[in-house]
């Protein structure tokens, strides 16, 4: 049995690319295994725990008994893409062309390496915000692009400008940005948005925004698309899903806004990629960017609640947290508890304690002094499963 194991790592190591080599599996994903084999609760991966709304289910019960269950075309139901067409138009006064404008995707995840392979050659540069979600630096590798990390420095996860400007060059494509900002919370400003735009355009890169909690923001924050700033529509790659502000994280619906030249290139990569997302979910998709105004306010009053009271628990036990101003998640400082590295912390409190959480290094590559000081709680669930998560973390007093 013990040869057995070897050859078959030997043959893991043989067989596998050079750009499967440097970076792992999910971290986050690893965690809810960890969740599931010790029967924790699961505050690490950000999906719901409680039922999607009624009408965008019976939506897509709808769709399926109406027979939308072939292929839709590559890019994007119609209805779809007018749907989206109609929100962006509403929410944020920008117009779109849905013929040549959108794509729909298997999900944000999808949309970003589909973007990205369309975009950015072998040996460009790519900036990422850390701490990020961790999909982007592999999604950077696959295109065999080089990561280039900014620090977002804590407690209010601001980055330096000094060191953004640093950061590019001659030899930058992309810059991502991801607001409200998983994990840390963090809602760029428009200060901030003004500045990345005059260094997008000074180097000529694109900004590619992840604007996947854009209707998750809280207190006086106001989520600004880059695209709508002035000179940045026709070099931002906007990234978007249904997933969080309708809580169906499991249906893979996303998209990607862009200008028609860049969005041929888009295409092209998600048809041969994944060739269409689910076509009956798309239709139900397109009626639930419908709903009224107040659906949305309903939604940030729900997670609000739960992020004040997740807030006031977390500090009450001992942990120092950045209050997050978009998202569902809680970034929480554990060094008064005597311990100095979080993925030690972040399995003992799965395994012993009863709570699964992300450890912070997993959203962070290099240079960071605080990498391991942080794990992040995610609050997208039922209150009485984040009143029992508080209940078993009550043992770190």
């Amino acid at each position: 049995m013990m040869k057995n194991n070897v050859q078959s790592q030997a043959n893991s190591i043989r067989y596998a690319s050079e750009k499967a080599s440097r970076f792992t599996e999910s971290v986050i994903r690893e965690m809810s295994r960890i969740a599931t084999k010790h029967n924790a609760i699961n505050l690490a991966q950000g999906f719901p725990d409680f039922p999607a709304c009624d009408e965008i289910k019976q939506a897509a019960v709808e769709a399926i008994l109406d027979n939308h269950n072939q292929y839709a075309i590559t890019w994007g139901t119609k209805s779809l893409r007018d749907a989206i067409t109609a929100k962006n138009k509403r929410d944020y006064g920008i117009e779109l062309d849905p013929e040549r404008q959108i794509t729909v995707c298997c999900g944000s995840t999808e949309a970003m390496v589909a973007t990205l392979l369309a975009t950015v050659n072998p040996g460009d540069e790519v900036i990422i915000f850390q701490p990020f979600y961790e999909n982007y630096g592999p999604d950077a590798i696959l295109c065999g692009a080089t990561p280039k990390y900014v620090q977002l420095h804590p407690p209010e996860f601001n980055f330096n400008v000094e060191e953004l400007t640093a950061a590019f060059s001659d030899r930058t494509k992309a810059i991502i940005i991801n607001t409200p900002n998983n994990p840390t919370g963090k809602v760029f400003n428009r200060e901030e948005l003004d500045l990345i735009s005059k260094l997008c355009i000074k180097y000529d890169v694109l900004a590619i925004t992840d604007e996947i909690y854009e209707h998750i923001v809280y207190d006086d924050a106001k989520h600004i698309p880059l695209f709508s700033l002035p000179g940045m529509a026709e070099r931002t790659i906007a990234i978007n899903s249904i997933s969080k502000t309708y809580s169906v994280t499991g249906w893979r619906i996303g998209y990607v806004i862009a200008s028609p030249e860049i969005t041929q290139s888009i295409r092209k990569m998600h048809d041969f990629l994944t060739v269409g997302a689910a076509a009956p979910l798309q239709v139900a998709a397109a009626h639930a960017l419908g709903f009224a105004e107040d659906y949305y306010k309903k939604l940030v009053s729900f997670y609000a609640e739960r992020r004040d009271f997740m807030l006031k628990e977390l500090a009450a036990i001992g942990f120092n947290c950045a209050r997050p101003s978009g998202a569902y998640y809680i970034m929480a400082d554990f060094s008064s508890f005597g311990w100095n590295n979080d993925v030690d912390f972040a399995r003992y409190l799965a395994e012993k304690v009863g709570v699964a959480v992300v450890p912070g290094s997993s959203f962070y590559k290099e240079n960071a002094t605080d990498k391991h000081r942080f794990i992040r709680f995610c609050f997208c669930k039922q209150f009485s499963t984040l009143e029992a998560a508080i209940e078993k973390l009550q043992k770190l007093k």
